[in-house]
C-alpha cells in the first residue's frame, strides 16, 4: 500500500509536467499523510485542472464519514468491481502528483523506512480516484485514494504493493472518463520498469507526521538504520487504513 508521499517539486515544474490550466502556488510537502490535503489533476470539461482534496476516499453514498473506514488505497486489480470504488473508476479518475513516497520494509530488527523516488527527474504521477460526498446541510467534500498494484522487482524487496504509476503519454487516456471505459483504463495500470525508481533508507523521523521537512528524505548509513526490534514502528493513520481487498462489506 502507499501511506505516505511527498510533493516537493516547485509549482511551475509540476504545472509544466501535468499541463493543467491553473497556476497554484503551494509549499513543498515532505511527509503527506492520510486525511491531509492531497493534490490531484483531473479533467473538467475537457481541460486538465489542479485540485486539492482530502486523502481518504469517501464514496458519495456514505451516510456518516465518521463511521466509515479510511480508504487511502484501492487495489488496481479489483477497484472496478468494489462498490466503494467502481463509480470513481468509471467517472472520477485522476492523477496524483508525487515527488516520491515512503514504504517500510519488515526486518528481524524492526521496520526500516525507505524514500522511493524516480531515478531520473523528480516528479511522477500516481493513478488515483476521487469522489464528492455531500452532507445533509449541503456542503461538499472531495476525497481521493491512490491505486496500488503488485510491486515490480525493485519494490518487491521492500513491500509487495506499490502505487500504480502512469507515464505522461497515457495521461489523456486515463483522465478521459467520457470516452474511455473502465476496461480500457485498467490496461494502463501496469508495473513500471524495474529501474524507474530508486529506494534510499531514511531515518524513522518520517514515522511522525509532524516531521515535514527535507531531513526526512536524507539517506542514512547502516549505523543509523533500524537496529533493534520495536525501535521503529510503521505509522498508523487515525483510523485503520485498508486496501479494498480487506473490505468484504464494501
Amino acid at each position: 500500500m502507499c501511506g505516505r508521499l511527498a510533493l516537493t517539486t516547485p509549482p511551475d515544474a509540476v504545472r509544466s509536467f501535468f499541463e493543467y490550466l491553473d497556476q497554484p502556488n503551494f509549499p513543498p510537502r515532505y511527509n503527506i499523510a492520510p486525511t491531509q490535503p492531497l493534490a490531484i489533476v483531473r479533467q473538467d470539461f475537457g481541460k486538465r485542472r489542479f485540485h486539492l482534496l482530502r486523502w481518504g476516499l469517501i464514496p458519495s453514498w456514505v451516510k456518516d464519514p465518521a463511521n466509515f473506514t479510511l480508504l487511502i488505497n484501492a487495489r488496481a486489480e479489483t477497484a472496478a468491481e468494489k462498490p466503494s470504488f467502481r463509480a470513481a473508476m468509471r467517472h472520477h479518475r485522476c492523477l496524483i502528483p508525487a515527488s516520491g513516497f515512503y514504504e517500510w520494509r519488515r526486518t528481524p530488527e524492526g521496520k526500516q523506512p525507505y524514500w522511493i523516488h524516480p531515478a531520473k527527474g523528480d516528479l511522477m504521477a500516481f493513478a488515483g480516484l476521487w469522489d464528492t460526498w455531500s452532507d445533509p446541510d449541503g456542503g461538499d467534500m472531495d476525497s481521493g485514494a491512490i491505486l496500488t498494484m503488485q510491486s515490480n522487482r525493485m519494490m518487491s524487496g521492500i513491500h509487495h504493493r506499490m502505487p500504480a504509476i502512469l507515464k505522461p503519454e497515457v495521461f489523456d487516456v486515463w483522465l478521459d472518463t467520457a470516452n474511455v471505459d473502465v476496461r480500457e483504463a485498467k490496461k494502463l495500470l501496469v508495473p513500471v520498469e524495474d529501474d524507474f525508481l530508486v529506494a534510499d533508507p531514511v531515518s524513522t523521523r518520517v514515522n511522525k507526521v509532524v516531521n515535514d521537512d527535507e531531513d526526512v528524505q536524507r539517506p542514512v548509513g547502516e549505523d543509523e538504520m533500524v537496529l533493534a526490534p520495536g525501535r521503529s514502528e510503521e505509522p498508523k493513520p487515525s483510523k485503520p487504513a485498508k486496501d479494498d481487498s480487506q473490505l468484504d462489506l464494501f
